[in-house]
């Protein structure tokens, strides 16, 4: 694979706790997950992104971080991750990792040595009082007192201490971080909320400072060839969003503007024509993203009379027609990875999984659940563990009793009762992934003239894709079919479907 192989990759997120449980305990771990490599591999994607899968008290899953050398016992250990990066390579699959430069843990080392010394609490934003009202991501106050009297930030849980990036010790730490996962062969990281490292009394969020750290991180990933910078970057202005891609900061960031989209022609290709006039003049590839561990399940999105997603406006119990919602996630998916660029792919994603809102509230462990006050369901609802085969629960994700329950009625999404049916939502994923491989990724795309309601555009490949967003089946245009996200009817293209076709 090539040194840009990043640039048109089709990347796999596993969220390990829910991917497959290989000890019985009923948390997913690195032994589940390499039992498993050969499906992905049989899937057909490029390079898996893990979330962080280093020691923590998992206040919010493990993005409380408490040893970012190390690997969280319920998921394994260091050798056992060794292992798994190598035979992932053996099968041609990249390995990217997650990073949290913005905070950290309570039970970090650092962190337990500032409350026992307040010489070094600089490491971290300690004030005498709050330096002001901001309210946490998560919900209530962004500043908590420690016993001593001072109080310290954290702009997400109480138990995760933002880190402050004025202290130079803090850039050394995380630059040790990256060369100590780089040497271990990991071929990338995805960075978690990578504008927020930075403030000032009366701001967080894209501070300029931020470009110098992700200037000489990619040095560093420069010095091992190959390797990749991936930003999660929430900004509504793309302008400000594309100086993060500049040739010498990060490889590509997730394009949420995307992912948030409603199912409407016209703000899709708004947010496709955007995307393209930003990432083109810096030559970063665009990405394209449908969902992850942190949003609405598309199926459940796409059914329901608003399709956009929002953190703030979940849309939690809205009603969805789980039907009109599958078949808009299938052409949603062929949509995107018809684009130029990478695409990614959220586990689960690949079974038509919908979003699971009748969890017990006993069992949800999103801080957004507790610190909401159970006004924000949280984003358990799309970390259900997945279903792998069998009748009933827990569908072959591991022997013992899973960490959130499945629903019953998912015997009819596993994995193996979809391999056999060639209509399932697996098998188009397969299909549209081999063929991704031959004809799509990074490259170019011109836009057709297409019947009203319609999307359609071609790739520098010859292939065109067709997307019907209108009430009304349409002809498609001349050319051989490759694929289809749904049945046609009298080579006419059905509403809410996609297809790809090549010159016959």
């Amino acid at each position: 694979m090539s040194q840009t192989w990043w640039r048109g990759a089709a990347i796999y997120q596993v969220y390990l706790r829910s991917f497959a449980d290989g000890n019985g305990d009923g948390i997913g771990d690195l032994a589940g997950l390499r039992s498993r490599l050969p499906y992905l591999k049989d899937l057909g994607i490029d390079a898996l992104w893990l979330n962080p899968w280093y020691p923590s008290p998992m206040a919010d899953g493990g993005y409380d971080v408490a040893d970012y050398r190390g690997i969280e016992p319920d998921f394994g250990t260091l050798t056992e991750a060794e292992r798994f990066i190598e035979e992932a390579h053996d099968l041609g699959i990249k390995v990217i990792i997650d990073v949290v430069p913005n905070h950290s843990s309570t039970e970090s080392a650092w962190f337990k040595q500032a409350l026992a010394d307040p010489s070094v609490r600089d490491r971290f934003w300690f004030s005498d009082e709050p330096l002001n009202d901001w309210q946490s991501i998560f919900g209530g106050p962004a500043w908590t007192q420690v016993p001593d009297g001072q109080w310290y930030l954290h702009l997400f849980a109480p138990e995760q201490p933002d880190f402050n990036w004025a202290n130079p010790e803090v850039h050394q730490e995380f630059e040790d971080v990256l060369r100590f996962w780089f040497e271990r062969g990991v071929d990338g990281f995805r960075i978690d909320s990578a504008a927020l490292l930075f403030k000032s009394d009366t701001a967080y969020e894209d501070l300029d400072e931020v470009h110098g750290v992700y200037r000489r991180w990619r040095e560093i990933a420069d010095e091992y060839g190959g390797r990749v910078l991936i930003g999660e970057v929430w900004l509504p202005d793309q302008e400000r969003f594309a100086r993060y891609l500049r040739p010498d900061e990060l490889h590509t960031a997730f394009n949420f503007d995307f992912l948030s989209c409603p199912w409407d022609l016209d703000e899709l290709r708004r947010v496709i024509d955007l995307t393209l006039t930003t990432h083109t003049p810096i030559g970063a590839p665009p990405t394209w993203v449908l969902s992850n561990h942190d949003v609405t399940r598309p199926v459940t999105r796409y059914g329901r009379a608003d399709t956009t997603f929002e953190h703030g406006g979940r849309l939690h119990g809205a009603p969805s027609d789980l039907e009109l919602g599958y078949r808009r996630a299938r052409a949603a998916a062929l949509l995107a990875m018809a684009l130029p660029g990478s695409v990614y792919v959220y586990q689960g994603e690949e079974l038509g999984l919908p979003e699971v809102e009748d969890l017990p509230d006993e069992v949800r462990q999103d801080p957004m659940y507790a610190r909401s006050g159970g006004t924000n369901p949280g984003r358990d609802g799309c970390r259900v563990p997945l279903p792998w085969s069998g009748e009933e629960p827990p569908f072959g994700f591991g022997t013992g009793t899973p960490w959130l329950p499945q629903p019953d009625s998912w015997h009819k999404l596993t994995a193996e009762a979809q391999r056999t049916d060639l209509g399932s939502m697996l098998n188009l994923y397969r299909s549209a992934l081999r063929l991704r491989a031959e004809l799509l990724g990074d490259g170019t795309m011109t836009w057709l003239s297409a019947e009203d309601r319609v999307l359609a555009f071609t790739r520098d490949s010859g292939l065109t894709c067709v997307t019907n967003l209108g009430p009304d089946p349409v002809p498609l245009p001349a050319g051989r079919l490759l694929l289809a996200s749904g049945p046609l009817e009298d080579g006419v293209l059905p509403p809410d479907t996609t297809a790809w076709l090549v010159p016959s």
